[in-house]
């Protein structure tokens, strides 16, 4: 829409995967050198981690047309699968005949060492990638580290490269899997861009797409959007796409710091800052562009929202872009499931009351002086917990107790209003070391945080300048679900007794005892999209969370902010 304005042949920033506009900064070349010395290393494993959206993907396709030819490649990009099931999916990647009616782990395991050898002997070597690895169970990676007990002499038959998210490191850190760690033969994680990187990705982008002229937006623009994306990727995409059309919208040439806090308030939830009427006109402008691109009754409702920003209703016109398009739409479903949670049964209603919370007066944050222990006691006391001022290791005692800890480093405050309950911010100060607030309560544009022993009252326009989206909480896991390699049983058994119930239906009889996987998977998915969760199917805390809300698990809640 905006392309032809700024003088390009086509928009610069698709999150599609385009070969064209491939980018790699220093660190995404320090990465694929990690996977080529690995691929020379004489096998075992190489593993590649990175935040969502910082360009594992692109590094492993780099590494993919940088494989030599006498390497056998098999790719694995949905590992949610059984031992089984995965055996079968690597024989089908290198094109290894087995018995027909293959059912057991040595169905698959004979004929694919045969294979291996056979190759070792022709001069060939083999390389088996597995991406999103975080979602490999434990039994799983143990049957990979069995697979490469298969060797030779001098080197192993078969190496394994894991692309995955952070928690992939955490997987492997844990004791049962300390025998594959000590197998890790070259590691490496992916960070974000640095500021200058972030610039230099906006200008080459804009290249390849056909700009000729000055970059569109000015140095304090660009030092906005690595700002407000965190130097990720796919985040610069998705903001710096909204910005040039709000540009657009308002008649710009030049992308302007407020323009890029305007895409960033519509993209990622995050408080623009106080706007003049000039952006106003731009966020107006911008909602009824966006309307005029959707159909059927999102057109409606768009031009309805923008209907009612032009009479002076704030919000409304940033509310008709944000569901005109599918990521902010998911983002806004996710809002207003956090604003109607399910209403638990009266029998299981949550038992965890906050404190009574007096007045909160507002809050200074450069008169404000932090503790991360007084931060984790208070958001212990939401929990009921028990918790030393002077505890060291506040997730192991929340542990002892029943409580597991959930950190995320990309958080937004769209996740926090939908996960419902106080969590611990880290907020970086000019100056100042990370430090941790309870934050209590969230409403409108204010936010409640419990520091020195009193709630205070925040902008969310002030938390912006300080929040990154890191953010720490406890949960309360079901059974199983630590030990989910040995223990699925459990963990199974504990979806279906409390997924069916919320879908108005009883449990199978053929599987009431212990669900597949198999079954149990549009069932989860059934759920993740009636809470605004991407439905994946995947069973991760943020999952889990919801499904204890729904439930009636004993869990407090934010309180409206004060």
């Amino acid at each position: 829409m905006y392309a032809s304005y700024f003088g390009l042949k086509q928009a610069p920033f698709s999150i599609a995967p385009d070969p064209h506009y491939l980018f790699m900064s220093e660190r995404h070349r320090e990465a694929l050198a990690h996977l080529l010395y690995g691929l020379d290393g004489g096998g075992g494993f190489v593993l590649l981690t990175g935040e969502i959206g910082a360009g594992k993907t692109t590094v492993c396709r780099c590494f993919l047309e940088q494989i030599p030819k006498n390497c056998n490649v098999a790719y694995i990009f949905n590992p949610k699968l059984t031992v089984s099931e995965l055996l079968q999916a690597i024989c089908d990647e290198f094109h290894v005949p087995v018995p027909a009616g293959a059912q057991t782990v040595k169905d698959y395991l004979d004929p694919l060492n045969a294979f291996l050898l056979a190759q070792h002997a022709a001069g060939r070597n083999n390389v088996l990638i597995i991406d999103e690895a975080q979602n490999l169970s434990a039994d799983v990676l143990e049957q990979l580290r069995l697979l490469t007990n298969l060797e030779t002499a001098t080197r192993k038959l078969l190496q394994v490269v894991l692309i995955g998210q952070p928690e992939l490191r955490g997987m492997l850190a844990r004791p049962e899997l300390e025998q594959l760690a000590q197998r890790v033969i070259a590691r490496f994680h992916l960070g974000a861009l640095s500021e200058a990187e972030t610039a230099q990705y906006i200008q080459h982008r804009m290249k390849v797409a056909g700009l000729s002229g000055p970059l569109p937006l000015n140095r304090a623009a660009l030092r906005w959007v690595h700002r407000l994306t965190r130097g990720v990727p796919r985040r610069i995409n998705l903001l710096c796409d909204r910005a040039l059309l709000g540009a657009y919208a308002g008649s710009q040439a030049m992308v302007t710091p407020a323009i890029v806090r305007q895409a960033a308030a519509e993209v990622f939830d995050a408080p623009p800052a106080a706007p003049g009427r000039g952006l106003r006109r731009v966020g107006s402008g911008l909602a009824v562009l966006t309307a005029v691109a959707v159909v059927g009754a999102g057109l409606s409702w768009a031009l309805q929202m923008q209907s009612q920003a032009s009479r002076g209703k704030p919000g409304a016109a940033a509310a008709a872009v944000a569901t005109a398009t599918p990521a902010a739409s998911s983002a806004a479903t996710a809002a207003s499931s956090a604003a109607v949670p399910a209403v638990p049964p009266a029998s299981v209603a949550s038992s965890v009351q906050p404190p009574a919370t007096p007045a909160a007066e507002p809050l200074q944050l450069a008169d404000w002086t932090a503790s991360d222990a007084a931060a984790w006691v208070a958001l212990a006391q939401r929990w009921g917990l028990q918790l030393a001022p002077t505890e060291a290791k506040p997730c192991d005692a929340a542990l002892l107790q029943g409580l597991q800890c959930y950190r995320s480093v990309s958080g937004s405050l769209s996740l926090i209003r939908l996960m419902d309950r106080p969590v611990l911010l880290t907020l970086q100060r000019r100056g100042q070391p990370p430090a941790l607030a309870a934050l209590v309560g969230l409403d409108g544009q204010e936010l409640t945080l419990w520091v020195e022993g009193r709630p205070r009252r925040l902008a969310l326009a002030e938390l912006a300048t300080v929040w990154r989206g890191e953010f720490s909480t406890f949960w309360r896991a079901p059974p199983g679900y630590a030990e989910r390699a040995v223990n699925a049983g459990p963990l199974r058994e504990w979806l279906a007794g409390h997924l069916d119930p919320l879908a108005g239906s009883a449990v199978p009889a053929s599987s009431a005892a212990s669900p597949s996987w198999a079954e149990l998977s549009p069932r989860i998915q059934a759920f993740q999209a009636s809470q605004g969760l991407q439905p994946d199917g995947r069973i991760g805390p943020i999952t889990l969370m919801q499904l204890n809300r729904a439930a009636g698990v004993s869990e407090p809640r934010l309180d409206p902010a004060r």
